[in-house]
């Protein structure tokens, strides 16, 4: 990364690390991109990363694109053509960062 390369190939290049190390690392991959005009070709089966960084998307199934999302705005189960991009995007865990509640017999929801 240091000689600045025209194309970065980053094959899960997160997948061992923890949380604010995997922050950082995709911190310098965007900033190469940015200052750099660094082009990333990021491969990942991390949806969440792949929604907070790529700009296109191609699903590969069997060695075959089968789908190409031109806006990770558009990564949701509702708005992909594809049953197996439909597949992989409903395997996917969601996170509700909302916090519990607790009624009032105590039981939280």
């Amino acid at each position: 990364m240091s000689t600045e390369p025209d194309l970065l190939i980053a094959d899960e290049p997160t997948t061992a690390l923890d949380v604010t190390v995997q922050r950082e690392v995709l911190a310098i991959v965007k900033r190469m991109n940015a200052q750099a005009g660094t082009a990333v070709l990021f491969i990942s089966h991390d949806i969440g990363v792949v929604r907070r960084l790529c700009d296109r998307v191609l699903v590969m199934k069997d060695g075959e694109v089968v789908e190409e999302i031109t806006s990770t705005e558009r990564l949701t189960v509702d708005t992909v053509q594809h049953p197996y991009t439909k597949q992989l995007l409903a395997a996917t865990p969601s996170v509700d960062v909302r916090p519990a509640t607790v009624s009032q017999e105590g039981s939280r929801s």
